[in-house]
Formats: structure tokens, C-alpha cells, sequence
């Protein structure tokens, strides 16, 4: 007699597609995940790479192009010119790295930083070098100090080799002014700038299209302005290498 076959159902040959499919799935979602880690981390792996060039060969140089030759030039923008020698448009300049900068400024000027007659630090916006007004300028006036000069010298000469945008920033103390030339502080302050910048013009030759000035008066006090000491160290001119996140603040040209 034959067995029944009532209440069994037939065997399945398929299923094994079930699984075939799951690790299918699992399978591209794998790959979607390494495909976009790759994505994030490429800018990663750019700057690292540029980092450790940077750190073997020194700072990378810049072509720049003379009536059809080529010479390394260091830092700077490439520099197209015509036939004639005559400078054209040129491409967009890219601030140096300050670090370098920072270090040769802070050799040159060991002694005068030492004597707390200059201060040195890196801030967001780029590396700000701070000249105490008691060293640079006379009291309540904006004439640079013959004396100073030497040390304008040794940091025009840093500046001239790099490309960076330099603001010049005048700082007063609380102490209100009224006098013959100047009636307030934001006065004194911008007038000071404007010495600062005309004796790095005038005296070592840096072009004034790469400077701005800035009066704040007694807007951004480093210390109380409640003792001498603090006052004092309130009262000075800083000289702004702006890298590339502080130029973004400047304005853009309008002509070519």
C-alpha cells in the first residue's frame, strides 16, 4: 500500500537563494561603506602628504615665468609677464606658511623680545608681531623712533620673503588724548598704523599694496588698563602677517 503524501509539503530546492541574497546585500553595503570612508578621509591624505613634503624638502617653490623662461623663485604666486616685461593678471596669491616665518622672526629678534620691547604669537587670522609703544613711537605722538628702525629693518626683510598681506594695527591705552594734532585715541591709533606702514614703505622698500591699516584705539586691551604696567603694554602697534584665513577678510579688487 502506498504511503500518503496528505500533510507534508513538498520539498523546497530554492531556499538556499535566501541566504545567496543576504550576503548579496551585506556584501554591497560593505563596499558603499569603503567607497565613501575613502571619499571623507582623500583631503586627509592630501595634507598629510603635503605635510610630510614639506617636512623632507622645505617649503615648496613657486615658478614664476619671465618673458617665456623659468626661474624657482620660493614662495609666492606665479607671476605671468609679457614680452615687454610688463607684469599681467596674476593668479591668486596663497599666504606661506607662517611657522618658518615665525621662527627666523623670533632669531632675528631674540634680543629685543628678551628686553620685552617685542612680543611674537600665531593667532587664527595669521602671526601677529606686537611693538611696545615705549621702544617705537614718543608718548601721545605717531613718529616712528629712529631707534626702532634697526628692528623694522630685520622684520622688512623677513616680510619681503613672503607673499602674506600685512595689516597694520594701532592700540591705545584707556587713558582719553586731546592735544594739538590728535583729539581722541582712535586718532593716535590710526595715525600710528599710517607711520608704521609709511617707514616699511619709505625705508625698506615694501609695497604698499600689500598693507592695510587698522585703528582700535583701546577697542582690544591685552591687560588692565587700571595699572601702568598694564597701559603700557596696551600701548603698541602690531604687525599682522595674515595667512590665508585672516585674508579672506580683505576686500576684493573690483579692477583688473
Amino acid at each position: 500500500m502506498r504511503r500518503s503524501q496528505a500533510g507534508h509539503e513538498p520539498e523546497k530546492h530554492e531556499r538556499w537563494l535566501v541566504s545567496y541574497a543576504d550576503f548579496i546585500t551585506l556584501l554591497f553595503a560593505f563596499f558603499v561603506v569603503l567607497y565613501a570612508s575613502s571619499q571623507a578621509d582623500r583631503h586627509k591624505v592630501v595634507k598629510a602628504a603635503e605635510s610630510i613634503n614639506r617636512a623632507f624638502d622645505g617649503p615648496p617653490k613657486v615658478t614664476q615665468v619671465l618673458g617665456g623662461t623659468t626661474e624657482d623663485v620660493g614662495h609666492g604666486n606665479r607671476l605671468m609677464r609679457g614680452p615687454a616685461g610688463a607684469p599681467a593678471k596674476t593668479s591668486p596669491q596663497v599666504p606661506a606658511d607662517l611657522y618658518p616665518t615665525s621662527e627666523m622672526l623670533k632669531q632675528s629678534l631674540a634680543e629685543d623680545i628678551q628686553a620685552g620691547r617685542i612680543t611674537i604669537h600665531s593667532e587664527k587670522r595669521g602671526l601677529v608681531v606686537s611693538l611696545q609703544e615705549a621702544a617705537y613711537f614718543v608718548s601721545g605722538d605717531d613718529q616712528v623712533a629712529p631707534a626702532g628702525l634697526p628692528v623694522l629693518r630685520k622684520i622688512a626683510a623677513t616680510i619681503e620673503k613672503i607673499p602674506n598681506p600685512i595689516r597694520l594695527e594701532g592700540h591705545t591705552d584707556a587713558i582719553p588724548i586731546h592735544n594739538s594734532r590728535f583729539h581722541s585715541n582712535w586718532e593716535l591709533s590710526a595715525a600710528r598704523s599710517i607711520a608704521m606702514l609709511e617707514a616699511l614703505r619709505t625705508q625698506f622698500s615694501i609695497d604698499s599694496n600689500r598693507m592695510s591699516v587698522v585703528g582700535y584705539a583701546d577697542s582690544f586691551p591685552l591687560e588692565t588698563n587700571d595699572t601702568l604696567e598694564g597701559r603700557a603694554k596696551n600701548r603698541r602697534v602690531d604687525i599682522v602677517i595674515l595667512n590665508e584665513a585672516g585674508a579672506v577678510s580683505l576686500p576684493e579688487a573690483r579692477v583688473d
